[in-house]
């Protein structure tokens, strides 16, 4: 940007000039910016007991980890894992009346930011599952082989967060079955 800056043969004005120096300087602060929370936030996840639990769970990374411990902790104020499920809107709205029950899409009524953040980490995934053999894995492939790849997301979410509540709640580290491993 600095040889632009100074390159006579562009026609700049020196207003604009200073206008993109300025520009320029505002977004290395900023880029600055953006590595020192990111560098606080893999701190922070890498020292907290419950953070570490969780960042070995498929899909949930340091932004999820802190995020999710800050917002319930160790996620007592849930009674079971479809309550945080419930709680981030990933799932389905019901409606019951007469002994009917009528489930249509996801509610999307919970913590938004939170939600967004474990449909992100279905989304990593489903770009690494396809060589997983555990028993997660062939769910998410049966799944996908019968519906539409975003309710594959947003079930792989909802699935994840309630993995994510079991940790919290049972303070034990996540484990998974492999099948090769099995056979």
């Amino acid at each position: 940007m600095a040889s632009l800056l100074e390159n006579a043969d562009l026609n700049l004005t020196p207003r604009l000039r200073t206008l993109l120096d300025r520009l320029w300087a505002e977004w290395k602060q900023l880029q600055y910016d953006i590595e020192v929370a990111s560098e606080d936030i893999e701190r922070i996840s890498s020292e907290d007991v419950a953070c570490r639990r969780l960042r070995h769970i498929p899909g949930v990374g340091p932004l999820v980890a802190t995020a999710t411990v800050a917002a319930i902790g160790n996620g007592a104020a849930f009674g079971k894992a479809r309550d945080f499920s419930a709680w981030l809107g990933l799932v389905p709205r019901q409606h019951s009346t007469g002994g009917k029950t009528k489930l249509y899409g996801i509610s999307k009524r919970g913590n938004k930011y939170l939600r967004r953040l474990f449909v992100h980490g279905a989304r990593a995934v489903l770009l690494r599952i396809k060589k997983d053999t555990g028993q997660f894995g062939q769910w998410v492939h049966r799944l996908e082989a019968r519906t539409a790849r975003n309710k594959v997301i947003v079930a792989v979410a909802n699935k994840l967060a309630r993995i994510v509540w079991a940790v919290l709640f049972r303070e034990q580290a996540y484990w998974f079955e492999d099948a090769s491993a099995e056979a």
